[in-house]
């Protein structure tokens, strides 16, 4: 809020968009922290989800689309509409990275300018919000986009890597 009392939409979306990239980062170095300790777990699904699978030795060409996550799928996507051009194997990971700081501060951008016209959106450190981005990207937008397999494909663990890694999204982009 400004000083007069009044909202700021601009300000906010200045200030969360780069709190929003920050977050995302932030979120990426959660993500490896995380894979590093639970080493074999079964890839996440979410549009957030940079990490690539553990122990996936021995898989066949055709399980390599399988295999990339949501942000490279939309990469791939965004290619093909955009640009008319298949990503390429060295492409997919950069690209991918792309897409998670550009969807990452844009929300980051959404979530100052909610928090300029309702305050209430920073409550709880920006938990709420993080909890509220992983259902509806995640959980929702994502698999309903073909983006990713169904929830219920996937089991619980990935649930809790994906809802913990954007509630360290959250709180950082309250706190940035």
């Amino acid at each position: 809020m400004s000083n007069n009392g009044n909202p700021n939409i601009a300000k906010g979306v200045l200030a969360g968009l780069a709190a929003g990239f920050f977050a995302s980062w932030t979120m990426n170095q959660f993500q490896a922290a995380w894979t590093r300790i639970a080493e074999g777990t079964e890839k996440p699904h979410g549009a957030q989800a940079m990490q690539p699978a553990q122990g996936s030795k021995g898989d066949q060409a055709e399980d390599v689309k399988e295999q990339d996550d949501a942000t490279v799928e939309t990469a791939k996507v965004i290619s093909r509409a955009v640009f008319d051009h298949e990503l390429q194997e060295s492409e997919k990971k950069p690209a991918g990275a792309v897409v998670h700081y550009a969807f990452g501060t844009a929300t980051g951008g959404l979530y100052g300018a909610l928090a300029e016209v309702s305050p209430q959106v920073t409550a709880a450190a920006g938990l709420p919000f993080g909890a509220a981005f992983w259902l509806i990207a995640d959980e929702i937008s994502v698999p309903m986009l073909g983006l990713s397999k169904g929830p219920t494909e996937y089991p619980v663990s990935t649930h809790v890597y994906a809802l913990a890694s954007h509630l360290v999204y959250g709180m950082t982009a309250e706190f940035s």
